[in-house]
């Protein structure tokens, strides 16, 4: 059964840098689109950045554009999501999320394996 471990939250101040990691076991993400969702309490689930599996095409939400950088290291079988400047409207769960795809999915409905999440906190 293939599963996806999200790593990498934290507690950093206004201004800092983290970069979280989805690490798949269980399969191969070579031919999986993966994504990185998250959802503030209150608030419905965001598409924050995804990554094709076939030429490496990227996708941002606005709201992160410039800020955020997704990449993957097939050869470590993990997906990462760089994310400087962070902003107090980036606290959130961050999920990660994969699919057997060629296209570049953005939606949550488009994804079938799913982590369980990982807590990002921008405070000072």
């Amino acid at each position: 059964q293939g599963q996806l471990v999200e790593s990498g939250g934290g507690l950093v101040q206004p201004g800092g840098s983290l970069r979280l990691s989805c690490a798949a076991s269980g399969f191969t993400l070579d031919y999986y689109a993966v994504g990185w969702f998250r959802q503030a309490p209150g608030k419905e689930r965001e598409g924050v950045s995804c990554i094709s599996s076939s030429d490496g095409s990227t996708y941002y939400a606005d709201s992160v554009k410039g800020r955020f950088t997704i990449s993957r290291d097939n050869d470590k079988n993990t997906v990462y999501l760089r994310m400087n400047s962070l902003k107090p409207e980036d606290t959130a769960v961050y999920y990660c999320a994969a699919e057997y795809t060629k296209r570049l999915p953005r939606r949550h409905e488009d994804f079938g394996l799913w982590g369980q999440g990982t807590q990002v906190t921008v405070s000072s």
